[in-house]
């Protein structure tokens, strides 16, 4: 609804609706740039590696990570096995297989945003009640996002997970991190794996997942984060501007802003992913049971939302 309200007062919004193919380059450059990197540490010291972990190798992977998500849109080719091919080579440095089964849930978090046997963005309710809303529970929480992230699509009952292509991103991803393995060394490795860890794990990159949908800002649901970082990640932050536009590529999401500024200032938003990393951790009104969560549907309901969705889509 609230993209065919801003569709009618800014039509001008559909030019920007498109692919960026370009994206494929930077995706090359990551990739490219942790290898290199990985390669002069392998035979450095670990207080080295963790360090270049965290104020480098993290925010390249956190940029593969977003170019995967522009590749579950399908905003870089047209051909839709292109895409998935680009998120395959994307997911190469960030050590486990992840791309292809990001694709199919993320795109039901679109859809059914907060419904939790759909939405694989939602923490189970097991994982909010083991933090128990400390300090050092939201650290450890944070420290360990990916694991918990590889653990909720399990529950998406209505999605398959085990595909031909998902079994190409593993046999692609283990051939990979074999050898990578066998001629860079452990510690390498553990640079590749702690890069990964950081980038969306304790590290102010990781406050991203507080700021989509976490609720500090009343009962708004999504948040965008308008700060500096949005420079070297590929502007993930526009994330109101992504969820009301996924057809818009990454780099025209601040003209989505520009031209509907008018709406989109009225929004709570976040300016700095470092203060709001502090926030989480030492507040104690926000925790991982801070997301607005929905029942979940009937078939036949989510079937009728979903064709609204694509007439919005059309129109």
């Amino acid at each position: 609804m609230r993209t065919k309200e801003l569709i009618g007062q800014h039509p001008e919004i559909r030019k920007l609706i498109g692919k960026n193919p370009y994206t494929f380059f930077v995706i090359l450059f990551c990739v490219a740039f942790q290898l290199v990197i990985s390669w002069f540490l392998r035979d450095q010291s670990w207080w080295l590696i963790v360090a270049v972990a965290y104020f480098a190798g993290a925010f390249a992977c956190h940029t593969l990570f977003v170019c995967i998500h522009e590749c579950a849109h399908n905003l870089l080719f047209k051909k839709r096995q292109l895409n998935t091919i680009a998120a395959i080579i994307a997911n190469l440095p960030l050590v486990f297989p992840s791309a292809v089964s990001f694709q199919k849930y993320h795109l039901k978090h679109h859809s059914y945003q907060g419904v939790e046997e759909l939405d694989a963005d939602m923490p189970y309710r097991w994982e909010a009640a083991l933090i128990n809303n400390s300090t050092l529970g939201k650290a450890v929480w944070l420290l360990f996002y990916p694991i918990f992230q590889m653990l909720r699509p399990v529950r998406l009952k209505e999605i398959s997970l085990m595909d031909k292509w998902t079994i190409i991103n593993m046999i692609v991803q283990f051939t990979f991190m074999g050898f990578f393995i066998y001629f860079f060394g452990a510690k390498a490795t553990v640079f590749l794996t702690a890069s990964f860890f950081f980038s969306v794990g304790l590290h102010p990159l990781g406050a991203r997942w507080v700021q989509e949908h976490f609720l500090t800002h009343g009962d708004q649901e999504t948040k965008s984060y308008y700060g500096m970082l949005n420079t070297v990640n590929l502007n993930v932050g526009y994330h109101n501007e992504h969820h009301d536009f996924p057809s818009v590529p990454w780099n025209k999401l601040p003209k989505v802003k520009k031209i509907a500024n008018n709406y989109y200032d009225t929004l709570g938003h976040h300016t700095s992913y470092t203060v709001l990393l502090f926030r989480f951790l030492f507040d104690d009104k926000l925790s991982v049971y801070s997301r607005m969560a929905r029942a979940n549907r009937g078939k036949a309901d989510r079937k009728k939302v979903t064709l609204t969705e694509e007439e919005v889509a059309k129109n």
